[in-house]
């Protein structure tokens, strides 16, 4: 028996839900909401017409007090403790021993959200939302799964396949006709789809090559989202952030094949082998890359190597560093008055050198963006001087853009090798190198919280 302190619309929303549980409930209040009066008169809630005693605590299983008045919601909370019953105390995290999360009801699919108590109000925004994005007939969607499990598992022998078919179930037309109302048609879709399930296809391996962005998770494409709770192994490199991370099918095996200056903990022709060989086994990987995986990202080394082999991939851009950096950074790296073009260039080639085309890049009018500048920062600058670039060109140096450790050092291009080498700077790291870089002191609107 759930017992529950109070009679106003906070008490008949706890009353609602614990009745949807399946739960026997008896109320304790001098008064009754007419909700909880609804309840009362139709015998699906005992209510005892009095103010609290500890007596009403006696033989209860779960208790909720939800008065107005604290002193009486803390006696109920050290009654409940000296009893060992759980025990919430509605708006008062410090006298609740287990939380009520914001229910979104799909029976059999149940969401629950909680802020730990910290913010009810936050928890109900965010159910509501979701009320919005998860369609009412998802229950049947799952029950309908439920009653052919048997059939799909003996059809299939391997989890991965059966796991590869019910994405295809739930994501496909069997889904649309149960959203549509088309039980029945669903139901015969779904037996058809079972007999005529393609065993071999269903065991056929692919490779996403996904572009994380610079850091920020907000950055990632929808599509990007979708692959990854799909696979079944990630390589992620040291530029994906654990936020990023985090959003990861939480069933797929992570390897870490990350690399720095002058360190590899995987080589390149190790992760190239390794993407075919895990695609060969049948799995769906993904290569998850920070930035752009076609913009200094090797990307199109690594699905080389997947074409000769005949293996499907699959390529989704993503918001390359000089794109995120420059705009968190407050730098539109074109403006019709000062830059009519923009240059992205590596500041370390493949044997570590710092070898450019300078006399390209010193052109005026122009904005020039150095991936992996900062160990030859004071070279580029000292190069762009010499091949005509005036000494007092604004450049700045982007640290670790669209995270919480976000860092700019803005200067010209005679001095900020000098600023940076009195800040401990770390990578990943952005140069950004013309006129443009002025307009950080006004456009730089983002504030990072770290």
């Amino acid at each position: 028996m759930v017992l529950v302190v109070g009679g106003g619309d906070v008490a008949a929303r706890k009353v609602s839900l614990l009745l949807r549980a399946g739960a026997r409930v008896r109320v304790v209040s001098p008064e009754l909401s007419v909700s909880l009066q609804g309840y009362c008169d139709n015998g699906r809630v005992e209510h005892i017409s009095a103010n609290y005693d500890d007596s009403h605590a006696t033989d209860a299983a779960l208790i909720i007090a939800a008065t107005d008045d604290m002193t009486v919601n803390r006696q109920v909370y050290e009654a409940a403790k000296q009893r060992g019953v759980p025990v919430n105390v509605a708006d008062a995290p410090e006298l609740c021993t287990f939380i009520l999360p914001s229910i979104i009801d799909r029976s059999p699919v149940v969401v629950a959200v909680s802020t730990g108590g910290a913010s009810p109000t936050l928890g109900r925004l965010l159910r509501a939302r979701l009320e919005t994005m998860i369609p009412h007939s998802y229950g049947r969607l799952a029950d309908l799964a439920r009653r052919f499990r048997e059939p799909v598992k003996k059809r299939f022998k391997s989890m991965s396949q059966r796991r590869h078919f019910w994405e295809t179930v739930v994501e496909g037309p069997v889904a649309e006709m149960v959203y549509a109302n088309r039980d029945e048609q669903a139901e015969l879709a779904l037996q058809q789809a079972i007999d005529q399930a393609d065993s071999e296809q269903l065991a056929k391996g692919e490779v996403y090559l996904v572009g994380a962005g610079p850091g920020d998770p907000d950055l990632l494409s929808f599509r990007a989202l979708r692959l990854m709770q799909v696979v079944d192994v990630v390589l992620y490199d040291r530029l994906v952030s654990p936020q990023i991370l985090d959003l990861v099918r939480r069933e797929a095996e992570q390897i870490y094949v990350g690399k720095k200056r002058s360190y590899h903990s995987v080589r390149q022709e190790e992760i190239n082998r390794l993407l075919v060989d895990l695609a060969k086994q049948g799995k769906r990987v993904l290569r998850l890359k920070g930035g752009d995986p076609f913009i200094f990202g090797r990307g199109g080394e690594e699905i080389s190597g997947l074409a000769d082999e005949g293996i499907p991939f699959q390529v989704v851009p993503g918001v390359t560093a000089a794109a995120g950096c420059a705009s968190y950074a407050g730098i539109p790296l074109t403006h019709r008055d000062y830059a009519q073009s923009v240059m992205f260039v590596t500041g370390q080639l493949k044997d570590g050198s710092v070898d450019l085309q300078w006399q390209a890049l010193a052109q005026p009018r122009q904005t020039v963006v150095v991936y992996m500048g900062l160990a030859g920062l004071e070279i580029i600058c000292n190069k762009l001087i010499e091949h005509g670039v005036s000494p007092d060109m604004p450049a700045a140096l982007v640290q670790q853009g669209t995270t919480v450790s976000q860092r700019v050092f803005s200067g010209n291009l005679s001095n900020l090798s000098q600023l940076v080498s009195e800040h401990e700077v770390h990578a990943p790291t952005l140069l950004i190198i013309g006129e443009v870089v002025q307009l950080h002191e006004r456009f730089g609107w983002y504030q990072p919280t770290g």
